[in-house]
């Protein structure tokens, strides 16, 4: 039961992601036909490799991070507030700092992380560059040998799924069925790789990833009949 978790528990938290190198030409020739490899059953014929670059972000062998937004709950008697930061910077810059969080802070048993469609990106995406960079991946991010029952991670998109395993639903129409009011000027997804190497505009990735950071927290007190956040409560530290 959702409602029996101390909201102070629980890291709230979202990624932002693009392509590692920004230019498909630029990768020399193996990692051009490993690419063309790994994409062939989602490009079929409609695409090149070239074409279909622009979305490599999403496959941690083919991007990196630029930015990993959290929050979380400072409860004090009946006063609440939500305090949301950001790492960014060097990729390896921001899995370290990450990691000396989650080390730091959330290495409790107690302790949870929580996100949108996290279990199938973000904590898989976080652990898989870390070992890429060579850091060591925190106890609350590998889960080799761990039972499903003691993986320490919550996922809104599986919360909504109710056991029904067919249906993808974005943060942003989840947000919109629950009544959870949804920032109007957000950049969309497919427009990070953009906003960062063409437009070098990082505050606006940043300003982005922590909104969604606090749509998902929004979306955990929805679904446990809870009173949204209100503007005063949430802190950007």
């Amino acid at each position: 039961m959702i409602e029996k978790i101390a909201l102070d528990n629980i890291l709230f938290l979202d990624i932002e992601t693009v392509p590692e190198i920004e230019n498909f030409t630029e990768l020399d020739p193996v990692k051009q036909e490993l690419f063309a490899t790994k994409t062939q059953y989602q490009r079929k014929e409609d695409f090149t490799p070239e074409e279909f670059y622009e979305r490599a972000g999403i496959w941690a062998e083919f991007g990196k991070i630029i930015c990993i937004s959290v929050g979380y709950f400072t409860l004090k008697s009946d006063i609440r507030h939500f305090r949301v930061t950001s790492f960014f910077g060097e990729e390896s810059k921001i899995l370290k700092d990450f990691s000396n969080l989650l080390n730091n802070h959330f290495s409790q048993p107690q302790h949870l992380l929580c996100g949108h469609n996290a279990k199938e990106f973000d904590f898989p995406f976080i652990a898989r560059r870390m070992l890429i960079h060579g850091i060591q991946i925190p106890q609350k991010l590998n889960l080799f040998g761990k039972k499903p029952w003691e993986v320490p991670h919550l996922d809104t998109m599986e919360l909504w799924k109710f056991g029904d395993y067919k249906t993808f639903t974005s943060l942003k129409l989840l947000t919109n069925v629950l009544g959870i009011p949804s920032p109007k000027d957000d950049i969309d997804g497919s427009e990070v790789g953009k906003v960062y190497y063409i437009d070098k505009d990082i505050d606006r990735i940043i300003t982005y990833c922590e909104k969604d950071v606090i749509a998902v927290a929004q979306i955990f007190l929805k679904m446990r009949r809870e009173d949204l956040l209100i503007e005063e409560e949430i802190i950007h530290v």
